[in-house]
C-alpha cells in the first residue's frame, strides 16, 4: 500500500470507528508501547507550568480586535521556557497584531501532557471568547503514549467540526516527525517516525474534511533541529527551546493570517515555482507530512469540491513574515467579548 493509501485508510478507520492498528502493524503495537514507556522515563515528567500567554497584544492599534484561541499540548503552551515572550502564543499573537495592524486577544488553553482526547474540554474554555480563529497543536503525546491513531484522528475531526460550527476558523499544526528525538531509541524511533508522519497525513485529511486547514510542523523536530539540538531543543531533548518555539510560530503565522483574512494579494493564487498546486487530498497530505511548513486547505475545481480521487485541496508554502518584536501580553481593561 502506498503512503497516500495508508493515510486514506487511517482516516477511514477513524471515520468508521476502526482500530487502525494495521497502519503500523498489530505485532509492533506491543513493542511500541514498551519502548514508549522507556522513552518517557528518559524524557522525564514535566516540572512546573509554562508562562501563560493569554492576554492582549498590539494595544493602541485601530479597529476591532482579532480573537485567537490556542489549544493543544506542551508545544502549544511553551513548556520549558521561563519568559512569556518566548512562548509560541506570544510569538503568534505579536506577529498577528503586526501583520494585521490590529489588536489581538489570545486565550491559551493548552496544557502540558495534553492529548487529542483533551481537546473537548479545551474547546469548552476557548469558545467563551467567541474566537475568530483557533490554532491547535496536538498529536505528539498520542504517539508517545501509543494511542490508537484512528482514535486520535477521530477526536481531532470532532474538535475541528465543533469549532467550525461555532463560526471559528481552524488551523491545525500537525504532528511533528518524532523520529529525531534523542531519548526515543530503536525500534521505537523508526516506528515513531512512521506513525507520526502517517498520523500527520491523516490529521490533514480529517481536518480539511471538517472545514479547517493544516500546517505541517516537521520542521519543529525535523532535520534542521536534529542538526543543532543544543540550539533548538530544550534540556529534556524532547521539547523545543525558546529558539525552537520561535521557529514553530513562524511556520504557523502565515496560515493564521490567511485564516483571518489578512493575506497579501500576491498570495491568493498558488505559485508553481514554490511547489504550490491543487491536488487530491491524500496525495497532498503525504507531501505535507514530509515537507515542513506546507499548508493544506480545501478548494473547488469547476465548482466541485471533489474529483475522482477525493476532495480537492490547495497545497501552499506561504512566505514567512518578517520577524516582529514579541510583546508581553497585557491584561487590558477592554473586555474581549465586546471587541467582535
Amino acid at each position: 500500500m502506498g503512503k497516500a493509501g495508508a493515510a486514506r485508510k487511517l482516516a477511514a478507520a477513524a471515520a468508521f470507528g476502526g482500530g487502525g492498528l494495521s497502519v503500523v502493524g498489530a505485532s509492533l503495537y506491543g513493542v511500541l508501547r514498551a519502548e514508549a514507556v522507556i522513552a518517557r522515563r528518559q524524557i522525564g515528567d514535566a516540572v512546573g507550568e509554562p508562562p501563560d500567554s493569554t492576554g492582549w497584544y498590539g494595544m493602541g492599534r485601530p479597529g476591532p480586535a482579532i480573537k485567537i484561541a490556542l489549544l493543544g499540548d506542551s508545544s502549544a503552551a511553551g513548556y520549558g521556557v521561563e519568559s512569556v515572550q518566548d512562548t509560541p502564543g506570544a510569538h503568534l499573537a505579536s506577529g498577528l497584531a503586526e501583520g494585521a495592524g490590529r489588536r489581538v486577544y489570545l486565550r491559551s488553553v493548552a496544557f502540558v501532557g495534553a492529548q487529542t482526547r483533551d481537546l473537548s474540554r479545551q474547546i469548552d474554555k476557548a469558545l467563551t471568547i467567541e474566537p475568530h480563529a483557533a490554532v491547535i497543536m496536538v498529536g505528539a503525546n498520542d504517539v508517545t503514549h501509543s494511542r490508537l491513531p484512528s482514535e486520535s484522528v477521530r477526536l481531532l475531526e470532532a474538535a475541528v467540526l465543533r469549532l467550525r460550527e461555532a463560526g471559528t476558523e481552524v488551523v491545525v499544526g500537525t504532528c511533528p516527525d518524532l523520529g529525531t528525538i534523542e531519548p526515543i531509541a530503536p525500534p521505537l524511533k523508526q516506528v515513531a517516525r512512521l506513525w507520526s508522519r502517517r498520523l500527520a497525513a491523516a490529521q490533514t485529511i480529517a481536518t480539511v474534511e471538517a472545514g479547517g486547514r493544516t500546517v505541517s510542523l516537521g520542521s519543529v523536530l525535523g532535520p534542521e533541529f536534529a542538526a543543532t539540538p543544543a540550539l533548538f531543543f530544550g534540556p529534556d531533548r524532547f521539547h523545543p527551546s525558546a529558539a525552537g518555539y520561535s521557529t514553530l510560530a513562524s511556520v504557523l503565522l502565515p496560515s493564521v493570517l490567511a485564516a483571518v483574512g489578512v493575506i497579501p494579494f500576491e498570495d491568493l493564487v498558488p505559485e508553481a515555482a514554490r511547489g504550490e498546486a491543487i491536488l487530491p487530498i491524500s496525495e497532498a497530505a503525504v507531501e505535507a507530512a514530509r515537507t515542513p511548513g506546507t499548508e493544506i486547505d480545501g478548494t473547488h475545481i469547476g465548482g466541485s469540491a471533489r474529483g475522482a480521487r477525493g476532495r480537492w485541496v490547495q497545497l501552499r508554502r506561504r512566505r514567512r513574515q518578517p520577524e516582529s518584536d514579541v510583546e508581553t501580553p497585557q491584561s487590558s481593561e477592554t473586555d474581549p467579548h465586546v471587541q467582535a
